[in-house]
């Protein structure tokens, strides 16, 4: 009887520790570690984002998370598909800024919604994207989902003007790309 009265009074201290830290976590100013979301839901999200139709104070994307802060001060994070790299490439001719991990909210390329042929290769010489129309978002960016833990060579072409670079898609690649201008 003894046991039975010890193991439940401690199974109660548990679940009550459990819910006050459930309760701690939720209230601090509407954070939010790690939100779950599946991956079309995020890519729609990140495409948003960058077309300027759903926005926030700020939404950042790094080689792992997508950050978001809303203008209530509310803030979340979600993870990014393991096989899956985001970049974001703001093809220029005359003026760009320097960037490493890709702001959908305030990152400004040169050239908004522009159409431009975007090829991608591997290292190993295998075609990704074979001269694809692409345009840019209205912030100027041109948004690739590449898969993981490769290196590829990319070329965008407009109006006879061309930009090669190679870019790389490991955990501590930069997501934004204000490298390539067309010449």
């Amino acid at each position: 009887m003894k046991k039975t009265v010890l193991l439940t009074a401690g199974l109660a201290v548990v679940i009550a520790a459990g819910a006050y830290i459930f309760a701690e976590n939720s209230s601090r100013e509407g954070a939010n570690p790690d939100a779950s979301i599946d991956t079309a839901a995020l890519k729609q999200m990140v495409q948003d984002y960058s077309s300027r139709s759903l926005t926030a104070e700020s939404a950042s994307i790094s080689s792992t998370q997508l950050i978001v802060k809303e203008t209530d001060g509310k803030s979340a994070s979600y993870s990014l598909p393991e096989d899956e790299f985001f970049v974001s490439i703001a093809p220029y001719v005359t003026k760009t800024h320097p960037c490493a991990t890709h702001s959908l909210t305030g990152c400004q390329g040169e050239m908004p919604e522009q159409d431009f042929s975007v090829s991608v290769q591997d290292a190993e010489g295998n075609q990704v994207m074979d001269k694809q129309t692409i345009q840019s978002q209205p912030n100027g960016f041109i948004d690739l989902w590449l898969p993981r833990d490769k290196t590829y060579n990319v070329t965008i072409e407009q109006d006879g003007k061309k930009a090669v670079s190679e870019i790389s898609t490991f955990e501590q690649n930069d997501t934004c790309v204000t490298t390539m201008q067309l010449g």
